[in-house]
């Protein structure tokens, strides 16, 4: 929905700026070519990082919604944001007639845009309500970044309707210069927090602290286990996390007690959080009388 709107909305303003002369309105169109590319990566993302683990990725294709969302945040910061800048600064230093015949259409095709930007922001958002949390819980970085290029469209239209009609009014066209120079450091920013967000994700971030604290809580509570030594944990994608922790039992479990005791847990973790799909434990137990013995690290599938 947001790819049609952006498309849409992108030949409207480039035709209108063109018409116009309007630095602000070209800019907005700039904007709109780069959250159309940007839906783009976005649908990619989504259909890539659907794909089952395979020999070559073990741990699935979960990651890819974290690399399209990367791109689409440089797209954001190359197209929307540089081209911003460049035709605020250009407009600040030319001396062309003014054409009011065509801010009048201009004026028009950024109030449709208005309405579209709009539309599709309330789709994304009614999106989220329904992933439950709010934004700041938001988990799915496509549907993080359609929610940011929207709310960021709506307010770069309202900056460039509000420099296009001083422009007409005062007839100085540095209200609309800074509005484009204004529309190019929104779009700097959140190109920025994009960027920073998949760059963490693909780097390897820990689940939050709060999942991983019931993680924990769940080991301490089982009866064999002695103490939790090491726990790390990684977001592998969307629905898909990586649990790994090393334990030590209590004294006097035999060998196959061991084994049986740690596939149980395995298990119980699997059904208590299911984005845990990736359970990895490395047990050590120590007979009464004895030392530890060298850790014996086993793994399995959370679904095992």
């Amino acid at each position: 929905m947001a790819l049609a709107a952006n498309l849409v909305i992108a030949v409207a303003k480039a035709v209108g700026g063109v018409l116009a002369g309007s630095p602000a309105l070209l800019s907005e169109a700039a904007h709109s070519v780069a959250d159309s590319l940007n839906e783009v990566f976005l649908l990619a993302a989504l259909r890539r990082s659907r794909r089952p683990a395979d020999a070559r990725h073990p741990f699935g294709y979960g990651k890819e919604r974290f690399f399209w969302s990367l791109l689409a945040a440089v797209g954001i910061f190359v197209m929307g944001g540089c081209f911003s800048f460049f035709q605020g600064v250009e407009a600040l230093g030319s001396h062309t007639e003014e054409k009011f015949s065509g801010y009048v259409a201009g004026l028009i095709v950024l109030g449709v845009a208005l309405v579209a930007e709009g539309v599709s922001l309330l789709r994304a958002l009614h999106q989220v309500r329904r992933q439950g949390g709010g934004l700041g819980a938001l988990r799915d970085p496509a549907l993080r970044t359609v929610v940011a290029e929207d709310g960021t469209a709506v307010l770069g239209v309202t900056l460039a309707l509000v420099g296009m009609a001083l422009h007409m009014v005062t007839g100085q066209v540095v209200w609309e210069a800074s509005a484009s120079l204004a529309i190019g450091v929104l779009l700097v920013y959140v190109a920025f927090r994009l960027g920073r967000d998949a760059r963490t994700q693909l780097i390897g971030e820990a689940a939050d602290p709060e999942l991983t604290g019931r993680i924990r809580a769940l080991l301490r509570a089982q009866p064999e286990i002695d103490s939790v030594e090491a726990l790390f944990t990684m977001k592998m994608g969307l629905d898909s996390t990586l649990v790994a922790a090393r334990v030590d039992l209590v004294p006097g479990l035999d060998s196959e007690r061991v084994e049986e005791v740690a596939v149980r847990i395995k298990r119980s973790l699997a059904r208590t959080f299911p984005d845990a799909d990736q359970i990895f434990l490395d047990v050590t137990d120590r007979p009464a009388g004895e030392a530890r013995k060298s850790p014996a690290a086993t793994g399995e599938r959370g679904g095992a």
